[in-house]
């Protein structure tokens, strides 16, 4: 499947980034700022950023792939042990300060580094490439706008195919099939479907229970479509619904919307989380809410910004998260209803479009 070429202006805006901050290179272990950086798809390699040089390191089993993938970024090809040629490359780039990744260095990673690099002072940092890839451009967004578009079509797929008898198991398998078949390259997460009371279960992973007549069935699933994530949960009932459903719906669907009309640039993700959360605490559902609003979403499936009661991060145009509220009642079931979402200079822009509308089947 086609790679997207970054834009040159994320390496321009790391770099000044790294400026603000005063350090002299970065070294990239996320597999994920990896890619958003240079293209490369690999399963293992560093990035060596700094002010006038970006290189990808990485062993002979990616020569060529890089050379594909990432056609403009200098590649070395490291000895067996990768500290020693990274050593090699930071000591002919005078590189006295060097910025590395908190979040993906483990404390046996550090120790072999200082050992490897004594001249070189390490700075762990945090949220580094992630806060550049929270606001997407145009090619990312390109390409998140087409995941959504595949998980609308398996959804509109499903309700001309689902029906009381099957196992979730074989739900989440057409689910997963349907998304391969059109484009995807994978789900963007293990699917969950999650039928009568165990729909009360927020991650509900698939079971070989049977569907029932009259119940809730919660479907939460994605497209990976190029190295982008979508993310849908849709909650419908097979049969006709019960007055207890209609309500339990009705409520968390006007959360949603409530969320869907508000949400804005320059909000905290908590204010955005409140918008949704202050619908759900006056019908009197609170404790039955105890997950965040949304999360951002990219190359990852769950990355910043979060819509939570404590997130502080200061939401901006461009940015991609979902908008998913639920209650979970145990014993009887649960509904979560949560679209995508990209915010504009006004709001939001909706992505995806299945319809919303409680869905009798």
């Amino acid at each position: 499947m086609p790679v997207e070429r970054p834009e040159p202006k994320r390496l321009e805006r790391l770099r000044r980034r790294l400026r603000e901050e005063g350090y002299e290179a970065l070294l990239v272990t996320n597999p994920y700022n990896r890619r958003y950086l240079t293209g490369f798809t690999g399963s293992f390699g560093y990035v060596l950023v700094t002010e006038s040089r970006q290189i990808l390191l990485s062993d002979f089993r990616y020569r060529t792939q890089a050379g594909f993938e990432a056609p403009d970024v200098e590649f070395v090809e490291h000895a067996a042990r990768a500290e020693e040629t990274i050593g090699e490359c930071l000591r002919s780039l005078g590189v006295t300060r060097l910025a590395i990744e908190a979040e993906s260095v483990t404390v046996a990673d550090l120790r072999k580094y200082e050992a490897a690099w004594p001249g070189v002072q390490l700075e762990p940092v945090e949220g580094l490439v992630a806060a550049l890839r929270a606001v997407k451009d145009d090619v990312e967004l390109a390409v998140i706008r087409e995941a959504a578009r595949l998980a609308d079509r398996t959804f509109d797929h499903l309700l001309g195919w689902i029906r009381p008898g099957l196992t979730e198991r074989e739900v989440a398998i057409e689910i997963e099939m349907f998304l391969r078949r059109h484009g995807a390259s994978s789900s963007s997460f293990d699917t969950i479907v999650a039928s009568g009371e165990r729909s009360a279960l927020p991650h509900g992973v698939a079971t070989d229970r049977r569907l029932g007549v009259g119940e809730f069935v919660k479907l939460d699933f994605g497209a990976y479509y190029r190295g982008y994530c979508s993310d849908l949960t849709r909650t419908i009932v097979l049969g006709k619904p019960t007055d207890r459903q209609r309500e339990l719906y009705a409520v968390v669907l006007e959360a949603q919307e409530t969320c869907l009309r508000g949400i804005r640039p320059g909000m905290t993700g908590r204010e955005a989380d409140a918008l949704a959360r202050d619908v759900i605490r006056r019908y009197g559902y609170e404790e039955l809410f105890g997950h965040g609003t949304g999360h951002g979403i990219g190359l990852e499936i769950h990355e910043a910004p979060r819509l939570s009661p404590t997130s502080e991060s200061v939401l901006a145009a461009g940015m991609t998260v979902t908008v998913e509220p639920g209650i979970y009642v145990p014993g009887f079931g649960g509904v979560r209803i949560e679209d995508d979402v990209v915010l504009t200079a006004g709001g939001a822009e909706t992505l995806t479009a299945a319809p919303k509308q409680l869905i009798s089947v």
